[in-house]
C-alpha cells in the first residue's frame, strides 16, 4: 500500500524517468493517472492496493516482487523471448590491478600505434602491450565512453597470472572467444540504462559489460530496444537495485516486430553521436576541431562559432527526435501505451554538444550558452597547445607525436613544410609578461594569425577574450593547465614545471620528455629568467632613484623592486634545491607506468596535482 500526496507529486515530477510512476501507476487508465495526481495536489490523499495472486508473480523472471505491474506487463514477460536468446549478454575481464593494468589511452608511450592494434586479430600476433577495452563510464547512449586501454599483451598473460592478496585475478571468467568482436555495452551501475555500440578490435573490462550479436542488423536492433524507455522500465521491475548485470540483462523480453526502422534509426543515432565524441581531443578517433571545419567556417571565428553553433543545436533536436520516434515505435510494438509516453527531455540527449546534457538544466538556458561558448573557446586553446608541441598539426588530420620520445625530425618527415611550427625544444614559458619569444600567448597569437588569417585578427582575439572573461594571457596562466587537468581527468599530457609562488612556469609535452629535457629547461629559460628579473630589478632600482621622476613613480618602483627581488630569491632557492639536482639526474620515465607512476619522480619541479603525489 502506497500513500501521502507528497510523494505522488515528486514521483509525476521528478522520478517519472526512473521508473517509479511507472511502478505506481502501471495498469492505470490516462484518466485514473491524472485523477490520482489531481487529488493529490489538492492535499486528497489516496490508499493505492494491490492485489496479485503468486502465480501471477511468478510470471516476472528472478521473482522480484513487482506487485505493481500490469497483466501487460506480465504478459510481455510470459510470452516474449528474451534478449539472452538473440544476443549473448557477458561479463568481461576482472584485472584484480586497475592502477598496473589500466590506461587512459593517451598516457601510454605509444598511444599513436597502439590504436593499430584494433585491426589485427590476435593480440599474441599483433606485438601490441596495449589495447582498446571498454569501461562501463558515465551517462551515454548510443556511442562513446571509449577511453582506456588494457595491458592484453600475449593475450594478458601476465594479467592472467598474476596473483594478488585476494586471489588469482579473474581475468579468465569472461569469454575469449568474444573479444576483439562487435557489440553493444553499457555500464552495469546506473540510475537509467545506456547502450553504446561497441566496435571490433576491443575488449571489455567487468564495468562495461557486453552483449554479443552474430550480424550487425541484430545488434544495432538490440541497441534500439535497449535504449528504449520501455526496456528501462522492465529492467527496473527485474532490477531495482539498478545494477545491470548480464542476468536481467538476458531477461529482458523481446516482443516479436519489425526491425527495419529500429535497425536504421539505431544507426543514425550512433553514427550522430560518434561524431559528437570524436570532436573532442579525448577520443582516440580525433581529428580536427569542429571550428576549424570547412564545414562552419565564417569570415570570423564569432561566424563560425555562430554556424558550429546551429549545427549543434540541429544535430540536438534531430536525436531527440529519432529518441522518440524510437520510443513511439517499441511502445506500441510492447501495447504498453497506457504505462509509458515516448518523449525524451532535452537533457537526456547524449552529445556533449548539448549544453542542457553537459551542464544539466538547473540554470537557464543562456547561462549554459555562456558557458559552452566559454568551453569551446578553451577547447580551441588546448588544441592550439596541441599543435604547439607538435601533438596535432593544422596540415594534417589526428595525432603527429604521440609516441614517447618522438622529435621534430619525426614530426617534420610528415609535415615538412608546416604553416604553423612546433616549438623546437619542448618547453613553453606560462608567464605573467612576454620574456620568451616562443611564450604560450605570443605563439598562441600566432596561431590565432595562421588558423584564421590575419584580416580579422584583432576581432577574433577579442571575442576569445569576452567569451573566456578575460585576457589570453591571464587565461593561461591562471586557467589553462587546471582546465587541461580537469580535461584529461588527471592524467595530463602536457606537465606544468611550476616554482613554489608561482613566479616561473613552463609547459613539457610528455610524449616529447627526453633524459635533458629539465637541463634545456634550467639553461635556456629558467636562468635565462632569473637574469632578466634581475636586469628589471636594476632598472627599477634606478627608476626608484631618478631626480626626474615623480613621486609617483619613484614610490611604485620601490614597492616593485621588493617584489621582483623576493621572486629572484624564490628562483635561485628552487633553482638550488629542485631544478638542479633533477637535471643532474637525468631522470628517465616510461610512460606505460602510466602518468600517476611518472608524474611524482619530479616532485617539487612540478605542478601540484591531488592524487598524483
Amino acid at each position: 500500500m502506497v500513500s501521502t500526496a507528497a510523494f505522488l507529486i515528486q514521483t509525476s515530477a521528478d522520478l517519472r524517468q526512473k521508473g517509479d510512476y511507472f511502478r505506481l501507476t502501471s495498469g492505470m487508465s490516462e484518466a485514473e493517472k491524472s485523477k490520482l495526481l489531481l487529488d493529490a495536489k489538492s492535499g486528497n490523499e489516496q490508499d493505492i492496493h494491490f492485489r496479485v495472486s503468486g502465480q501471477e508473480l511468478e510470471k516476472i523472471p528472478g521473482d522480484p516482487f513487482a506487485y505493481w505491474v500490469s497483466n501487460r506487463v506480465r504478459e510481455i514477460f510470459e510470452k516474449s523471448e528474451t534478449l539472452g536468446s538473440l544476443g549473448a549478454p557477458t561479463h568481461g575481464v576482472v584485472t584484480g590491478d586497475n592502477d598496473r593494468f589500466l590506461r587512459q589511452w593517451f598516457e601510454v608511450a605509444t598511444s599513436q600505434s597502439n590504436m593499430e592494434a584494433r585491426d589485427r586479430p590476435h593480440a599474441k600476433s599483433s606485438g601490441a602491450k596495449w589495447f582498446p577495452v571498454s569501461k562501463g563510464g558515465s551517462y551515454r547512449r548510443w556511442h562513446g565512453n571509449l577511453e582506456f586501454f588494457i595491458d592484453w599483451e600475449n593475450d594478458g598473460h601476465v594479467m592472467r597470472t598474476t596473483k594478488h592478496s585476494t586471489g588469482r585475478i579473474r581475468a579468465t571468467n569472461f569469454n575469449l572467444n568474444r573479444i576483439f568482436q562487435p557489440g553493444i555495452t553499457w555500464s552495469t551501475i546506473s540510475n537509467t540504462l545506456a547502450m553504446r555500440y561497441l566496435p571490433d578490435g576491443m575488449l571489455f573490462e567487468s564495468k562495461g559489460s557486453v552483449c554479443f550479436c552474430d550480424d550487425e542488423d541484430t545488434r544495432l536492433y538490440l541497441l534500439a530496444l535497449t535504449n528504449s524507455k520501455v526496456v528501462n522500465a522492465l529492467l527496473l521491475i527485474m532490477s531495482p537495485t539498478l545494477d545491470y548485470h548480464e542476468g536481467p540483462m538476458s531477461r529482458v523480453p523481446v516482443v516479436d516486430m519489425e526491425h527495419e526502422r529500429p535497425v536504421a534509426i539505431a544507426g543514425t543515432l550512433r553514427e550522430s553521436s560518434k561524431s559528437d565524441w570524436d570532436a573532442y581531443e579525448t577520443s582516440w578517433d580525433f581529428t580536427t576541431l569542429p571550428l576549424l571545419s570547412p564545414d562552419h567556417r565564417g569570415n570570423t571565428l564569432e561566424a563560425t562559432y555562430a554556424t558550429l553553433r546551429t549545427h549543434w543545436q540541429s544535430m540536438t533536436e534531430e536525436m531527440q527526435r529519432l529518441e522518440e520516434e524510437n520510443n513511439r515505435i517499441f511502445i506500441d510494438a510492447y501495447g504498453l501505451q497506457d504505462e509509458l509516453t515516448p518523449e525524451v527531455p532535452i537533457e537526456e540527449i547524449t552529445l556533449t554538444c548539448n549544453p542542457a546534457y553537459r551542464y544539466g538544466v538547473k540554470g537557464n538556458e543562456a547561462d549554459r550558452e555562456t558557458r559552452l561558448r566559454a568551453d569551446t573557446m578553451a577547447e580551441l586553446l588546448s588544441y592550439a597547445v596541441g599543435c604547439m608541441f607538435g601533438r596535432y598539426s593544422l596540415d594534417a588530420p589526428g595525432l603527429i607525436l604521440a609516441n614517447q620520445g618522438e622529435r621534430m625530425e619525426d614530426y617534420l618527415a610528415r609535415i615538412p613544410e608546416p604553416s604553423f611550427m612546433p616549438d623546437e625544444d619542448n618547453v613553453i614559458p606560462v608567464l605573467d609578461e612576454n620574456w620568451f619569444s616562443d611564450d604560450i600567448t605570443e605563439r598562441f597569437r600566432l596561431f590565432l594569425r595562421v588558423s584564421f588569417g590575419e584580416a580579422h585578427f584583432r576581432e577574433n582575439l577579442k571575442f576569445i577574450e569576452d567569451s573566456l572573461g578575460k585576457d589570453i594571457r591571464k587565461y593561461f596562466t591562471k586557467d589553462f593547465y587546471a582546465d587541461h587537468v580537469k580535461r584529461y581527468k588527471k592524467r595530463p599530457i602536457y606537465w606544468m614545471v611550476s616554482s613554489p609562488k608561482g613566479t616561473f612556469n613552463a609547459l613539457i609535452y610528455m610524449h616529447r620528455y627526453r633524459a635533458d629535457t629539465v637541463s634545456v629547461l634550467l639553461n635556456d629559460y629558467l636562468r635565462e629568467f632569473i637574469t632578466k628579473l634581475e636586469g628589471e630589478r636594476a632598472r627599477l632600482e634606478k627608476l626608484a632613484d631618478d631626480p626626474t621622476a615623480t613621486q609617483g613613480q619613484r614610490t611604485k618602483a620601490l614597492k616593485q623592486v621588493g617584489v621582483v627581488a623576493k621572486q629572484i630569491d624564490e628562483l635561485h632557492e628552487w633553482e638550488r634545491e629542485v631544478i638542479f639536482p633533477l637535471a643532474q639526474q637525468k631522470i628517465e620515465i616510461d610512460l606505460d607506468d602510466g602518468v600517476k607512476a611518472n608524474y611524482p619522480k619530479f616532485g617539487k619541479a612540478l605542478k601540484k596535482i591531488p592524487g598524483l603525489s
